[in-house]
Parts: C-alpha cells; structure tokens; sequence
C-alpha cells in the first residue's frame, strides 16, 4: 500500500482516528496492517506481548479459560479499543487468549514505540489512559453481568455491543460461538437465539444473526450494555460512535 493508502486503513480504528494529526504521524512509522483471521488466537495465556493491537473491522474477545477448558469472555475489543498494552506494562504475559471472532484486520505496533510516544507526547499518552479506564469499566461491568444477569439478557447485550463494533446489522455468529463466550450449553443459546427470532428481535441465517429490531433487543438486554457504552462515550467521546436513537 503507498503511505497515504496506509494512513487511511489505520484511522479505521477509532482511537488511532481520534488522534490530533502530529500525534497520529508519531505513531504512523511504527504501525503496520495485518490479517485476524476467523478463530486466530493472538495471544494466549502466559505468551509475551510484543505488540498492541487496533482493529479496524474484526472483533477481538479477551477470555479466561478454566481448569476444565472451558472459557468465560471477560472483555471485547473491536475499532473503539486497542489490545495488548496493558498486559505488557510489567510482566509482559498476556493474563488471558486473545480470539478473533471475525476475520478482519488491524494495525499493530510494537509495545515499545507504543510507550516511547506516550512518554513524550502527553495526548497519546492520556489516550492510552482514559481507554484504560475505559476497559477496567467493561471488565469490571462484564463481571458482573455474568455472575447475575440472565444469559438471555447477556446473550442480548453481546449481539448489541458486537452491532456497535462492527456498525451492521448482519452478524456472522455461530451458536457454538456465542456459547463459548457466555459461558453456557450451546443448546441454551439456541432456545435463547430461537425466542429472540419468534419475538421478531432477530432474524437466524446460517452463521449468521441479523438484528430485525434494535430498540426491542435494547429493552431485552440487561442494564450492562448502556452502562458499558456510557463509560466508553464519557472518557472517549472522539473515538465511540454516537448513541443509537431509540425508536
């Protein structure tokens, strides 16, 4: 790709694009575009972090995986977000796997520059702290949905937040994917999935779920995805995308 071809791909991502255009150019050298194919696993569980992450069009999910294999979602990350910094701070272990859910791209830096312009250009670097804020607010909220929230309503607010990632409707989710993430029997997710269609909240392909009526889907899902957005439009108004108006 020529330089500006460049520039343009990693301003998809909503962080690198909220940056002030010197700021931007710092970083710029250092980035480079690379393919997240469907299921990869970027990092997993104790392996170094050499490199954060901004993703243009794919979505991300931070998960913790049990004794018995079986894995929880604890964070997602899509355009608005950037991953693998945090975990590179001081051990640089990553804490939890890193999946791609859907095939996409992002820019990738490697943790070092990452930190060298933060230390000298302070806007970058309160960047960097306010999507910090940002995530431990997600964690936390994501936490907490899983432990009291009904899977239902979980099941209402991934398909809202993963819309807001990827701004369309059309979603290409599996029933064996959105298990996985909430923690749940897959055919759980599949009469959780069916009464969402008959109540004409969603439509079913195969692989995929299309979003027929956001404003009722908003009612199903739990208090989690408004207090996840508020957070994210509180601290990063540049980088989230407006609020959807209600019908």
């Amino acid at each position: 790709m020529q330089h500006g071809s460049n520039a343009i791909v990693h301003r998809k991502n909503r962080l690198l694009a909220a940056l002030e255009p010197e700021d931007f150019s710092a970083l710029e050298p250092y980035l480079e575009v690379v393919e997240l194919p469907k299921n990869k696993i970027i990092y997993d569980i104790g392996e170094t972090v050499g490199y954060a992450y901004f993703p243009h069009d794919t979505i991300v999910s931070l998960t913790t995986v049990l004794k018995d294999g079986s894995s929880v979602e604890m964070a997602v990350f899509g355009r608005e977000a950037m991953f693998g910094l945090i975990s590179a701070l001081v051990t640089r272990q990553s804490f939890g796997r890193y999946v791609a859910q859907f095939s996409g791209t992002a820019s990738r830096i490697s943790v070092e520059k990452l930190n060298d312009a933060g230390q000298g250009r302070p806007k970058i670097r309160q960047l960097v702290l306010s999507y910090t804020e940002a995530l431990m607010a997600q964690t936390l909220q994501t936490v907490a949905c899983n432990a009291v929230h009904s899977v239902e309503a979980r099941c209402c607010r991934w398909i809202l937040s993963t819309r807001d990632r990827v701004d369309h409707d059309a979603l290409p989710l599996t029933h064996e994917t959105l298990a996985e993430l909430l923690g749940v029997q897959r055919s759980t997710v599949s009469s959780v999935t069916r009464a969402l269609q008959i109540a004409g909240l969603i439509h079913q392909g195969r692989g995929v779920i299309t979003i027929t009526d956001r404003a009722g889907l908003e009612e199903m899902s739990c208090e989690c995805y408004r207090k996840i957005r508020k957070s994210f439009e509180r601290l990063l108004p540049r980088s989230y995308s407006a609020s959807p108006q209600k019908s």
